[in-house]
């Protein structure tokens, strides 16, 4: 099974966190300082909240599709390249407070897109945005 990801970079962590708990009927799955994310049944998403800066209007920091194995993310890097796009592969990285691999392309519009497996927990959000090939959890 695969679900959708959108990582949102919001003013407010706590006014957010409340906002999606009442939406989506749910507790987040995971919080760090800095960060959220809940892993929603139905529809199937992770939606990922990520705090920006105080007063600045939520903004779109990534899209992703979460999958659940290595072979997955290296089946899809296969796919895209073989359909013209650039991908860019990342192996064993922290991004979002998980060990995870992953792939990224861009989007027409520019907006960037992984496909990861969470393969474990990390103690850390992220790296800077130029140290990622199109983004993480810690761009901005």
């Amino acid at each position: 099974m695969s679900r959708v990801q959108l990582a949102l970079r919001v003013a407010d962590l706590e006014g957010s966190i409340a906002f999606y708990a009442k939406l989506f009927g749910a507790e987040p799955a995971k919080r760090r300082p800095g960060y959220a994310n809940f892993a929603i049944a139905e529809p199937p998403l992770k939606l990922v909240l990520i705090e920006g800066e105080p007063g600045q209007d939520t903004r779109l920091d990534h899209l992703g599709v979460e999958v659940e194995s290595t072979e997955q993310v290296t089946a899809a890097t296969e796919r895209l390249r073989r359909a013209g796009l650039v991908a860019l592969e990342e192996n064993d990285t922290s991004c979002c407070y998980a060990l995870q691999d992953k792939t990224w392309v861009t989007g027409p519009g520019k907006e960037p897109w992984e496909v990861y497996v969470v393969k474990a927990d990390a103690d850390t959000l992220g790296k800077s945005a130029d140290a990622a090939p199109q983004g993480c959890c810690a761009n901005g």
